[in-house]
């Protein structure tokens, strides 16, 4: 059954890569050529941009675990990480979700655990929400294991990381860190020492494991990336396994090398409005002014996106309507999302509805429905003659 057609006036709208002013029309969770019938929802004074799109936050594990001794069920958990991305004008997301020889909550079973109570709620689920593995390098044993867990929850993004290099500089030069990473993880500092020094064995065989499972995961369709590369010469190892999302480069070598080589990069929204690095690594904003960054993510702070869009206006480094597209138009093509990340007639209706004078976020729509709404702007999408005319599909 065809739902009626809605029109969004009055706003601005962003539509390649400018603010005009145009109006939308929604039809059975899409935005379809305007019509000159149906329910019409006055937005002016408001902005109307693509859905949010996250590639890569860990924010969600907060909901899992408050506290490291502390873990709540996963499905509660996941709907409401659900609620909070909504709240932030998220449409899809990729959780960041371990897969790993540290154990604790980034062990493989945890990662098989969260897949599976990700797939027993998604449909109370408002936002499309995704698991995206980061797969820790030296696990040569898990190869099977890996794509048994992406052909049963059909996964569709994994990135590959080596914390080796920071473990062991850790327990070299700061040890009370070290014992901390351990105790979060269950283990006492002398059994993660020992777990690290065993997988750091296998350093022989990791290039051939990892050209075998990259083979195995792009034809299934996987897409690739590596996270924290150093320098050009690790992007270009990863570049070899086709693993070609440069996901948190640690300099600007790495940086470089995946620009030059026509790779996305992605950094953190969170250190673009810290104005620089909690780890101390390079500073996103000077990615972005010099043309080396292409998409901004969450990591461990969802509100950070839309602040990073203001935030990067503020600084006149990008225009706003450029800089919003580092969090939507830009992830949808970097993923090959064909359906979303515009405002153009045939696209998912997954929407965000600003104040711009505010700059808060008054309403979130994902498939043509209302996720979140709030303030002024939902009193003008609920008055109408069919109040939830945007739940209708």
């Amino acid at each position: 059954m065809t739902s009626p057609t809605l029109r969004l006036t009055g706003a601005l709208c962003l539509f390649q890569s400018a603010l005009e002013d145009f109006d939308i029309a929604i039809c059975d969770g899409h935005i379809i050529q305007a019509a000159p019938h149906g329910q019409e929802i006055d937005l002016s004074g408001y902005w109307v941009l693509p859905g949010i799109i996250d590639l890569h936050g860990d924010g969600f594990e907060r909901h899992i675990r408050p506290r490291p001794s502390a873990p709540f069920d996963k499905h509660a958990a996941l709907q409401a990480a659900d609620v909070e991305l909504a709240s932030q004008g998220v449409c899809t997301a990729w959780f960041a979700q371990s897969w790993s020889w540290e154990g604790g909550s980034r062990a493989p079973d945890e990662a098989i655990a969260l897949l599976a109570a990700r797939r027993q709620v998604a449909h109370r689920l408002m936002t499309d929400i995704r698991i995206q593995l980061r797969f820790e390098t030296h696990m040569p044993n898990d190869h099977a294991a890996l794509m048994g867990a992406v052909r049963d929850y059909h996964l569709d993004y994994i990135v590959f990381n080596n914390h080796l290099p920071e473990a062991i500089e850790l327990a070299e030069q700061k040890p009370e860190r070290f014992a901390a990473w351990a105790s979060q993880n269950g283990h006492l500092p002398a059994d993660l020492l020992a777990i690290v020094h065993a997988a750091k064995q296998a350093d022989p065989e990791i290039p051939a494991f990892l050209r075998s499972l990259a083979g195995d995961l792009r034809a299934a369709g996987v897409m690739l990336g590596s996270h924290d590369d150093p320098d050009a010469q690790t992007r270009a190892f990863y570049r070899g396994l086709g693993a070609t999302v440069c996901e948190f480069p640690t300099s600007v070598e790495a940086a470089l090398a995946a620009r030059d080589a026509g790779e996305p990069v992605l950094m953190g929204a969170p250190n673009v409005v810290r104005g620089g690095s909690q780890s101390g690594n390079i500073a996103a904003m000077e990615l972005v002014e010099e043309g080396l960054c292409d998409a901004l993510i969450s990591d461990y702070y969802i509100p950070a996106l839309a602040q990073a869009a203001w935030a990067i206006a503020d600084a006149r480094a990008l225009s706003f309507a450029h800089a919003w597209e580092m969090i939507s138009t830009r992830p949808a093509q970097i993923m090959n999302l064909a359906d979303r990340g515009c405002l153009d007639e045939g696209q998912r209706a997954d929407l965000v509805i600003m104040n711009p004078n505010t700059r808060r976020i008054e309403a979130t729509i994902v498939r043509g429905r209302i996720a979140f709404a709030r303030g002024q702007a939902a009193e003008r999408l609920l008055r109408t003659d069919r109040p939830f005319a945007l739940a209708a599909q």
